[in-house]
């Protein structure tokens, strides 16, 4: 398998994946009051909606610069990028479920946020695994030296450890871990990761399965 079905079936499901978030954007419509109040009583759905729009569009910005930068594909890979797509196509479900209970309060909103932060962590963890394969092996098209391996990893996948953080947070205050997850996401829009340079084309090199 080349990279462009590896990226262009992962493509399919990030898509997938950023459309369902908006299928739990819902009002009670006439007859329920006044629109603006509506509106206002579902703050939180639009919040995490685009929260989420906003993470699931950063990891595909990664991934596509990720990927480029391969030369090879092979089974392993294939596997790794599965484990990242679990976990990208729960993202809808987890905020569905953190965008009902935290108007609500209580002990719920705890677990639906540790678990929306989780979500994101497995998402995390799944995109390092990836990048820790092409970090071996000479699969990259300009191998990194070893001594940019430790802050390489940290860019990629330091949003992790902030998830970490968000689960814990979550069990004492639903709130805080959510603003934890959106400075996240506004650090990883605003960062700077340098170029990666693109492997050749499907057309200049043997990139297969192994």
């Amino acid at each position: 398998m080349d990279r462009s079905r590896l990226e262009a079936f992962s493509d399919g499901v990030f898509a997938v994946a950023i459309t369902l978030l908006a299928l739990n954007l819902t009002v009670e419509g006439p007859g329920h009051g006044l629109l603006r109040h509506q509106l206002w009583e579902h703050r939180w759905s639009f919040a995490a909606y685009v929260l989420s729009f906003f993470i699931i569009g950063i990891i595909w910005v990664n991934h596509h610069a990720l990927i480029k930068s391969i030369v090879l594909v092979d089974r392993t890979l294939l596997f790794l990028n599965l484990v990242l797509l679990l976990f990208v196509v729960v993202i809808p479900f987890s905020t569905a479920t953190a965008a009902e209970y935290l108007p609500v309060g209580g002990a719920d909103v705890k677990v639906a946020m540790a678990l929306y932060s989780a979500v994101f962590l497995g998402m995390s963890a799944g995109f390092g695994l990836v990048f820790e394969w092409t970090l071996h092996g000479g699969r990259r098209a300009v191998p990194l030296p070893p001594q940019a391996h430790w802050p390489a990893r940290l860019r990629f996948v330091g949003g992790g450890l902030v998830y970490v953080v968000a689960i814990v947070v979550s069990l004492f205050n639903a709130d805080v871990a959510f603003i934890l997850i959106a400075l996240t996401a506004v650090y990883y829009i605003v960062e700077r990761t340098p170029a990666v340079p693109a492997a050749p084309g499907p057309a200049d090199d043997s990139a297969r399965t192994g």
